[in-house]
């Protein structure tokens, strides 16, 4: 078990998962026009995405400016859910 999270395939798995969440959230969206929508779906999916690269990313070794960049990713699409849901 402890390679699992040493080697950062459990973040894969996670990441997999939250992808495979997402698809079936907007299925259903789709088939019964219940639930988030795509827009409100990616919203909140993507900042932990990019947070779950960069632990990921943390683990592996990989350089510190891809970091930065999954860091930025998810500053981006954070600011940008919270610009769309903003009242006006």
């Amino acid at each position: 078990m402890a390679e699992l999270f040493a080697s950062g395939r459990m973040i894969d798995l996670i990441l997999a998962l939250t992808v495979i969440e997402g698809m079936g959230l907007a299925f259903y969206h789709r088939r019964t026009g219940r639930g988030p929508t795509p827009p409100a779906l990616l919203g909140t999916l993507l900042p932990g995405l990019f947070l779950m690269l960069t632990v990921r990313g943390a683990i592996v070794g990989e350089e510190w400016p891809w970091l930065a960049l999954y860091l930025l990713a998810a500053l981006i699409a954070h600011v940008s859910d919270l610009a769309r849901r903003w009242p006006r």
